[in-house]
């Protein structure tokens, strides 16, 4: 393992499974990875080098600035936080207050929150910039299944508001068949396909497409959009037939078994460069 300052990273780790692809892709590509489980929210199998509640980020900063660590990256999904979680300590204070006035959306909330980490003496690395394998790296239909020429359509509807709603800073996802079915909002992409799921069960004929695209101008250093298996399956749970994402800037967590899946369900994966 490499013992150069420049490969020292920690993760700083939510739920699900991004944080063990992350973890073990960045150990692949020589990088001495120190692993920070946030409390209620990591999977216990990561076995995290160390775990802290979301307001001690002062006890995880002491004890990266002592092992020499000066880069950082935040992979995983957050839900809602136990009260008691969030008591702060004096550092995280510093940094609630730093980024409370940035209370528009979520992104303007990340680009606040990365700028205040850096100036405590951290630099926030993107996690797809230094493991690209974790995205799509090229443009093109990843799948078997290929759009149709009325999905052509919808997909340039659904580009043209998840754009809208980005650039609102309002959320990632979006799904279209020829007019606008459901926009995310604060509810996350799992709970707004399960609207969908429900809204559209009793629909014969399969049609209509999911985006999930970056915000215009969006900090990509933390929360970037992400798809995995369980959205393929919500996708053809709800009779869509496909998902739009962006190339090298959308985690595809298990990209192996997102397309095997995609593939078995016949859902199409289109990846975009815009």
């Amino acid at each position: 393992m490499s013992t150069n300052a420049d490969k020292r990273i920690a993760i700083i780790a939510g739920a699900l499974d991004l944080p063990f692809y992350t973890r073990d892709a960045l150990r692949k590509s020589g990088w001495e990875v120190y692993v920070i489980g946030l409390k209620n929210f990591y999977d216990k199998r990561l076995e995290p080098d160390m775990v802290i509640r979301l307001g001690a980020g002062g006890r995880a900063a002491r004890e990266l600035k002592r092992r020499g660590i000066k880069k950082v990256t935040f992979v995983g999904a957050l839900g809602h936080p136990n009260l008691s979680d969030i008591r702060p300590d004096l550092w995280s204070l510093f940094v609630l207050f730093s980024i409370i006035k940035h209370q528009r959306g979520y992104d303007s909330m990340a680009k606040a929150f990365n700028k205040v980490i850096e100036k405590r003496g951290f630099k926030v690395v993107a996690a797809q910039d230094i493991a690209p394998e974790l995205t799509f790296c090229s443009a093109g239909v990843q799948t078997k299944k290929k759009p149709s020429a009325s999905d052509k359509k919808n997909i340039e509807r659904a580009i043209e508001v998840s754009h809208t709603i980005g650039s609102a800073d309002i959320g990632a996802s979006v799904v279209v068949d020829k007019q606008v079915v459901a926009v995310e909002a604060a509810e996350g992409t799992a709970q707004m396909l399960e609207r969908v799921i429900k809204m559209r069960e009793k629909n014969k004929k399969v049609s209509g497409v999911f985006a999930k695209m970056t915000k215009p101008g969006q900090d990509l250093r933390i929360d970037i959009p992400a798809i995995g298996v369980d959205t393929v399956k919500a996708v053809a749970a709800a009779k869509l037939r496909g998902i739009i994402v962006n190339t090298k800037t959308c985690f595809v967590v298990n990209k192996t078994e997102v397309i095997k899946q995609a593939n078995k369900l016949g859902i199409f994966i289109l990846a975009l460069d815009e």
